[in-house]
């Protein structure tokens, strides 16, 4: 990630780009927004094998030009640049 994740404060403007990677190409999504809390939470995926059967992922919520709230599971490929001063 382009910043460290503590020094994200809600009401920051970001831009994350998420990239799934595939055999002979990846895929790009930017987006664009304020952010409005991060927080590490919990998955039901039974199949996590974690402390209570959890998956434990890193969530960051930020809410778009058009006033939407989007949350975005980060992992290794995704991308956090802080936008303006």
């Amino acid at each position: 990630m382009a910043i460290e994740l503590n020094v994200i404060a809600p009401g920051t403007r970001v831009q994350v780009t998420q990239q799934t990677p595939l055999r002979d190409t990846t895929w790009v999504q930017p987006v664009t927004g304020e952010v409005v809390r991060f927080r590490q939470a919990t998955t039901g995926s039974w199949f996590a094998h974690a402390r209570d059967d959890k998956l434990w992922l890193d969530r960051l919520e930020i809410r778009l030009d058009d006033g939407e709230l989007a949350v975005l599971n980060l992992d290794q490929y995704s991308v956090i640049e802080p936008i303006g001063g």
